[in-house]
């Protein structure tokens, strides 16, 4: 069993809930009634990224929020699929073991092709999507995912990620609009997760599927059309250095029935550098879409 004694639990008060797959225990917050939302990181973030939106929105919907195998709270074997798409494999099996029915998916970063592909093979499931910076598609000839890519093969790449957990103290600060808010408390919340370099390997094979994954990004792009109808509400931190004013166009010329909203002053993690800017967007979205609300009696 994991140490979880550094959770900061008046930021994250949330139960814990397991459901086995491949071996191990992926964990998740299930928080709420009604509607079903689920929320979905990337790296090297947990479910502690939704913190503020679960509080948020569990008084009215059903809040289910993973860490994939990997990170957060979830188990960390050695030899278990780290790709995108054995996410969301695992995934999918989640929201079918947990009969969830039309659903909100929230996406960012990785979690945007691991989701959107739960989308993209089950679009009359999704009722609605809500989308931080993120991607669907080859990001070759890029640099930054490139170089991140390259960074993260071989020896080097084992060395950079394991042992020296440069995910998360190098390209997770760096992506921050205003780096003053990643506080040393709070970058502890995300630093914690990974206390041993046998814990870093997802990382790591993340940061080499940025590059590695593409002909499976091109294969949910080409089947974009499929969830084009799908409403949306785009959230997008306008200072990340991965995610550009180009991808977020991107986006936006995919979806029909899409709402946009920019913050200037944030980066990669909106939901960390605006929260309290993000709960009435958010929930005048939701509202719109007249999902089944919950009231307390």
């Amino acid at each position: 069993m994991q140490d979880t004694s550094w959770i900061d639990r008046v930021a994250y008060p949330f139960e814990s809930h397991h459901f086995e797959i491949d071996g191990a225990r992926m964990h998740y917050v299930d928080e709420g009634h009604g509607a079903p939302i689920v929320m979905l990181h990337g790296t090297p973030t947990w479910s502690f990224l939704y913190r503020n939106m679960i509080k948020s929105l569990a008084p009215h919907y059903r809040c289910i929020v993973p860490d994939h195998l990997g990170f957060g709270l979830s188990d960390k074997p050695e030899h278990v699929g780290y790709y995108p798409r054995d996410h969301a494999r695992r995934l999918q099996a989640l929201i079918e073991h947990l009969g969830l029915r039309n659903l909100t998916l929230v996406v960012h970063d990785f979690g945007g092709p691991i989701g959107l592909s739960y989308a993209i093979a089950q679009p009359d499931n999704v009722h609605a999507i809500v989308l931080f910076n993120t991607w669907l598609w080859s990001l070759q000839g890029e640099l930054i995912p490139e170089a991140a890519g390259l960074l993260g093969r071989g020896p080097v790449g084992t060395f950079l990620f394991e042992q020296l957990n440069y995910e998360v103290h190098v390209v997770f600060r760096s992506v921050w609009g205003d780096r003053s808010k990643l506080t040393r408390k709070l970058h502890q919340q995300y630093l914690k997760p990974f206390p041993q370099p046998r814990d870093r390997q997802s990382v790591r094979i993340l940061a080499r599927e940025l590059r590695a994954s593409s002909a499976w990004y091109d294969e949910l792009w080409a089947q974009r059309e499929r969830i084009k109808d799908i409403p949306a509400l785009l959230l997008w931190g306008d200072k990340d250095l991965l995610f550009k004013t180009k991808h977020l166009a991107r986006w936006q010329s995919l979806f029909t029935n899409a709402e946009t909203v920019r913050f200037p002053e944030s980066g990669h993690f909106v939901q960390e550098e605006v929260p309290d800017k993000l709960k009435p967007i958010v929930e005048q979205f939701l509202e719109q879409q007249k999902l089944d609300r919950y009231s307390v009696p």
